[in-house]
């Protein structure tokens, strides 16, 4: 029965090894040395069961699957893609009435991205400048609902020009300068015009002056 059973752990763990090469191969992952594999392999290992546990058991509306993040810990995921700066002081709020204060026939859910008012799904990459992505989507939709026309705007634009007070880069932000920014400017210029890089860069001035 002991024999059976590390003949059994030994099959498993020599299935899960194949699982992370062809895992590599399609990700296209090189690691420095053998034991960074050996470490990232292990990460691997353990992501697979939490998803695999997770879709077992059922019990929520969607499943889980092995991307390209599978080799990251939860705090290396985070760590390079949280860029959120709280405000070290609490800024003052400006007081102004609600539009639809006194709206009563509201629909129990809404999905803005059955109403149009969503882009597809945008990755940042290896840039922590979440804060820029979430600017521009709320931006993205509320331009959608007012004039009809879905456009893909550009998060490079916030992270190379808006780089004043907490807003800096890759090194995160607040999605509230990145609104004042847009209002300051003018508005922002299109994904197609100002390409993501996921990379701090210079503000180009060019690109930046074609707004949407």
């Amino acid at each position: 029965m002991w024999a059976f059973e590390v003949a059994s752990r030994e099959l498993q763990e020599s299935s899960m090894s194949a699982r992370h090469e062809q895992w590599m191969a399609t990700y296209e992952k090189v690691y420095v040395d053998a034991a960074e594999k050996k470490r990232r392999f292990k990460i691997f290992k353990d992501n697979v069961k939490c998803i695999e546990s997770f879709n077992t058991a059922g019990n929520k509306p969607y499943k889980l699957s092995v991307n390209k993040f599978a080799d990251q810990t939860k705090e290396e995921f985070k760590g390079a893609r949280n860029g959120y700066r709280r405000p070290f002081q609490t800024r003052p709020m400006k007081v102004t009435s609600f539009k639809y204060v006194n709206v009563n026939a509201v629909p129990a859910t809404m999905d803005w991205r059955k109403k149009g008012a969503v882009t597809p799904i945008k990755d940042q990459g290896q840039c922590g400048n979440c804060r820029a992505f979430s600017t521009v989507a709320a931006t993205e939709g509320i331009n959608q609902l007012t004039t009809g026309k879905l456009v893909s705007l550009s998060e490079q634009e916030l992270v190379d020009c808006d780089t004043q007070g907490e807003n800096q880069g890759c090194e995160g932000g607040l999605m509230e300068d990145g609104f004042e920014f847009i209002i300051k400017n003018h508005g922002i210029t299109t994904e197609a015009n100002y390409p993501y890089q996921a990379a701090d860069g210079t503000c180009n001035s060019r690109k930046q002056a074609s707004q949407q």
